[in-house]
Parts: C-alpha cells; sequence; structure tokens
C-alpha cells in the first residue's frame, strides 16, 4: 500500500512540476508547493498535547498517520492508572486503565481528522513489560477492536517510554 502511495506521489510530482517548470524558477518552491499540496499536519484541539515537537498526526493521500499516542488527558500531566512516589518514580500502574484512556486518545485524534477506530489499518503497540502486560491489554484492546475488521497489530517490548507510562500506540489510518 505504501509503495502504491509513492508511486502515485512521484506521478503527481511529475505532473505538477511539469505544469509549474515555467512559473516556478527555484525548484525549492516546486518541491516546497508539492509537499504542501499532499501532505497536512493534524493537531488536534481535544488529545494531549505531544510531549515533542511532532504533530498528532499527518495526511498523506488518503492515509493518517499517527505519532505515537499514550495515556495522558489534554492540559494534564497525570497519567491515567499510575502511582508516582515522592521523587516522582512509577510506584504502580494499572495497564487496562492506560489501555483504556490511549484508544480514548487515539479516537480523538481521529475524529479531528474525521476519521473513526473502524479507519484503522494498522497499529504498533508499545508495552514495558510484555509477560505482565499483554493478557490484560489484549483483553481491553479486545472491547474495542476483533480480528474480522479491526487494524493488523503488532506489540513490541521495550525499555522505557518517553514519559512514566506503560502503554504507546501508533497508528494508520485509511481516510474515505
Amino acid at each position: 500500500m505504501i509503495s502504491n502511495v509513492l508511486f502515485y506521489s512521484l506521478i503527481i510530482l511529475k505532473s505538477f512540476v511539469a505544469r509549474t517548470q515555467s512559473k516556478f524558477d527555484d525548484e525549492r518552491l516546486i518541491h516546497f508547493n508539492f509537499w504542501s499540496l499532499i501532505m497536512k499536519e493534524i493537531i488536534s484541539q481535544k488529545a494531549p498535547e505531544p510531549v515533542g515537537a511532532y504533530p498528532h498526526a499527518r495526511k498523506v493521500g488518503d492515509l493518517l498517520f499517527l505519532s505515537g499516542v499514550g495515556p495522558r488527558q489534554r492540559g494534564s500531566k497525570d497519567i491515567p492508572g499510575v502511582i508516582l512516589n515522592e521523587l516522582g518514580e512509577v510506584q504502580s500502574y494499572n495497564v487496562a486503565e492506560q489501555t483504556h484512556a490511549v484508544i480514548k486518545n487515539i479516537e480523538l485524534v481521529l475524529q479531528d481528522a474525521g476519521a473513526t477506530l473502524k479507519d484503522l489499518v494498522d497499529v504498533q503497540v508499545f508495552l514495558i513489560n510484555m509477560k505482565q502486560d499483554f493478557p490484560i491489554f489484549n483483553q481491553v484492546y479486545a472491547q474495542y477492536f476483533d480480528a474480522k475488521t479491526g487494524p493488523c497489530r503488532t506489540t513490541i517490548e521495550v525499555g522505557a517510554l518517553p514519559t512514566p507510562i506503560a502503554v504507546e500506540i501508533k497508528a494508520i489510518a485509511r481516510l474515505a
């Protein structure tokens, strides 16, 4: 699917450059105009603010690429299901509560892009403790998705995530 997007993008670029070559002498301007036509950043007004310099999602053609989404709530540094000690270190966490929050945050980004959870085609899940968290994560995930209609999924164990969270999901959706 990605190779099709790249192939058609190159055809569009060739056509665009051919039509605008006489109008623009600066190739950088042509390059900028082309990418601004096919890519659009999505900044959600409902989902938690990103923890870095990146958009919530980027639309390219009929695909929507979501940045990694965690369980935080907008306007707050509080993380659902996390209890920190006096040093700010994770004392305990509830992976079920975090998984519900992550999926709800993904839903908020998708809504701002004109999509729903049903439009997801692929997700990458990052867990900090596969052995302990995967069974619980899987039970919660199954409340939102099934094998027949849900997105493809890859689940990876990581040593840590950027904030004291246990679950993060990166996703790709197809827009109608």
